[in-house]
């Protein structure tokens, strides 16, 4: 059977994984993806390099959800949790974990902050790092650019320090 080479994203993701582990084979990561087919595409390069992992994703019947949870949070041998942005980025405290990979952007920074707060929260013991993936000169750089204008256009309406009054076009909120 011919092997399929790996993407960019992928090969960069197996390699920052495999760096932790060798830095701390005690931390754990998340990978978040607003597809599901690349969290497919991630489960083959991951077991054939040893990974042991779990998944989240709205397919999955809910007692399946917990189930998955639960393995990460209790399991020492499950470094890894596969996560679509959408059916796992609310609600979940995953402090067991201080690694974030968002592996696409997904339009609304909220979201991303959403997806980043089931690590970052008071029971965190640990320094939590978030690893962006994005393809220079595709269309992920103009969402990351949008993002940042969304955020700073939320911080001025919020009065915070440093926001601007930059305005989105019509087109941008879409």
């Amino acid at each position: 059977m011919a092997s399929v080479e790996l993407s960019t994203k992928i090969n960069a993701l197996l390699q920052e994984l495999h760096h932790i582990n060798n830095e701390d084979p005690s931390l754990k990561s998340i990978v978040f993806s607003q597809w599901t087919t690349m969290l497919d595409l991630l489960e083959k390069p991951l077991k054939a390099r040893g990974h042991q992992f779990v998944r989240l994703d709205g397919s999955m019947a809910q007692n399946h959800r917990q189930t998955a949870i639960e393995s990460f949070n209790t399991d020492p041998n499950i470094k890894i949790f596969l996560v679509s942005m959408k059916a796992g980025g609310l609600g979940l405290n995953l402090t067991c974990a201080s690694r974030v990979f968002l592996l696409d952007p997904w339009w609304n920074p909220a979201t991303e902050d959403q997806a980043i707060d089931r690590v970052h929260r008071i029971q965190q013991t640990r320094s939590v790092i978030v690893y962006r993936f994005l393809i220079e000169g595709s269309i992920e750089v103009r969402i990351r650019e949008l993002q940042e204008k969304k955020r700073t256009l939320a911080q001025g309406a919020l009065g915070e320090v440093g926001g601007d009054k930059k305005k989105l076009s019509l087109e941008e909120l879409k």
